[in-house]
C-alpha cells in the first residue's frame, strides 16, 4: 500500500476559494473518477464506493474495457485491486508479504482469488512467486516490494500473449529492471495521471510483446 501524502492536498486546496473548490467537485473528473472519496476513505475506490486497483487513472481506463473473463491474473501485493480483478477475470493469485493485509484482503475476497504469503526476502521466494505458481498468466501486476527481481523473474510466467502491468514505473530506481525487459523485448507504454488516494501524479506502465492480450 501506499503511503498517504494529505499535507500536500491541504497546501493545495488553500489555493482556492471554497466557491472554487465546490465547482472542482461537483464538475471535475476527479470526482467522477471517485478521487474525492478515495481520498477521503483512504482507499481506492471509484465514485459509487467499489474497489479499484491503485493504479494511474489513465492506466485504468485503458484497460478496464480490455479486460476478458478468460484471463488468468497474477499480482505482487495484494490489495483493493485483487478484489476488482476477481470480479472480471476467471482467476486471480495475489502474493503478499504482509500477513496481516494479506487476512484482511482474504476475508473480502471471492473464491476465484487465492492470496499467498510470501515472507519477503529480496531475490528469494517472493520474486520468485509467479513462476513458482506455475502460471501461464495473462497479466501480471508489479506492484508489492522487490520490484524488479519480481518483474524480469515472471517473465517466464506469462502467457504467449501476456502483459506486465507495472506501478510507480516513474521511481528511478526500477530504471534498470525496465531496461533489462526492453532488451528481452518488451515494448511499453506510459500512463502518467493522479491515482487514487494521493493528490501526486504517478505512472503506471505496460510491458507488451507482439501478439498481446490487449492487442497493443
Amino acid at each position: 500500500m501506499k503511503r498517504p501524502a494529505r499535507g500536500l492536498l491541504v497546501r493545495l486546496l488553500r489555493l482556492f476559494d471554497l466557491e472554487s473548490l465546490h465547482a472542482l467537485r461537483e464538475r471535475s473528473p476527479l470526482r467522477e473518477d471517485g478521487w474525492f472519496r478515495s481520498f477521503r476513505e483512504r482507499r481506492p475506490v471509484d465514485a459509487s464506493g467499489a474497489p479499484v486497483p491503485w493504479i494511474s487513472y489513465a492506466a485504468f481506463r485503458f484497460l478496464a474495457p480490455r479486460v476478458r473473463p478468460e484471463w488468468r491474473v497474477f499480482e505482487f501485493g495484494c490489495g483493493y485491486g485483487t478484489l476488482w480483478w476477481a470480479a472480471r477475470v476467471s482467476r486471480v493469485v495475489s502474493c503478499e508479504h504482509d500477513a496481516a493485509w494479506r487476512e484482511r484482503i482474504a476475508a473480502l475476497a471471492p473464491g476465484n482469488a487465492t492470496l499467498l504469503h510470501v515472507p519477503l526476502e529480496y531475490g528469494g521466494a517472493y520474486a520468485r512467486a509467479a513462476i513458482d505458481q506455475g502460471g501461464p498468466f495473462d497479466l501480471i501486476v508489479v506492484d508489492g516490494r522487490d520490484r524488479v527481481r519480481c518483474a524480469v523473474q515472471s517473465v517466464g510466467a506469462l502467457s504467449a500473449g501476456g502483459v506486465l502491468l507495472w506501478d510507480n514505473t516513474d521511481r528511478p530506481n526500477y530504471a534498470p529492471g525496465l531496461d533489462e525487459l526492453r532488451g528481452l523485448g518488451f515494448r511499453r507504454v506510459d500512463f502518467d495521471d493522479l491515482a487514487p488516494v494521493e493528490p501526486i501524479r504517478t505512472r503506471t506502465s505496460i510491458l507488451y510483446r507482439d501478439g498481446n492480450v490487449l492487442g497493443l
